[in-house]
């Protein structure tokens, strides 16, 4: 396990792509719907119990949470989709400060993807995925929840998945993660080191 995650501090929050840090040095993006883990799994991934916001209200990230490593490299929690029971006019805003970050930020190095391991690619993880290939971001998935299935199940899914992924050639990886028996860590840890090209 990589201590270098360890660092990782609360930086700022955006609402919008004009209030983010300047763009420059390293990012690497969590997308995911609200119910796929992605605060548990940026906490796990920075061995720390609350770094970003956990709650059992899915949807509660709204804005772009920013999270600094050291001065050049950040990690960036993106606003969940699909679940919140929230207005359309505020989803609609978040979709525009998502989008807006995706397509704008030169900084950007990667995107983790979070999906429950039971329920991968619905909709609009798929199009997440699509537009991020078609934009040449290096995209990683992350399987979550991975303890909620037995080992052989869990095994299919990865597979499966893997063999979707492989479609859009090896700019797409993917990897069985879970935060609560704290799987995956140092596959993800390799992943990140790569974007951020830390030297080992």
């Amino acid at each position: 396990m990589n201590p270098y995650y360890h660092r990782a501090a609360f930086l700022t929050s955006a609402a919008q792509i004009s209030q983010a840090p300047p763009d420059e040095g390293y990012e690497v993006a969590f997308a995911g719907r609200s119910n796929a883990g992605k605060s548990s799994a940026i906490n796990t991934l920075c061995q720390q119990k609350s770094l970003a916001r956990t709650s059992k209200t899915p949807g509660r990230t709204r804005l772009l949470n920013f999270f600094a490593l050291d001065e050049d490299r950040r990690l960036v929690d993106l606003p969940g989709y699909g679940y919140a029971k929230v207005a359309v006019s505020v989803k609609n805003q978040w979709q525009k400060s998502l989008a807006q970050y995706m397509e704008e930020r030169q900084c950007l190095k990667g995107l983790i993807l979070l999906m429950d391991c039971r329920r991968p690619m619905p909709d609009f993880d798929r199009q997440m995925l699509e537009w991020n290939v078609q934009n040449g971001f290096p995209t990683h998935i992350l399987l979550t929840k991975s303890d909620k299935l037995k080992k052989g199940p869990a095994n299919s899914a990865l597979l499966s998945m893997r063999q979707e992924a492989a479609s859009y050639g090896d700019i797409v990886t993917v990897q069985l993660f879970s935060s609560l028996k704290r799987q995956g860590i140092d596959e993800a840890h390799r992943v990140l080191d790569g974007w951020f090209e830390l030297g080992h």
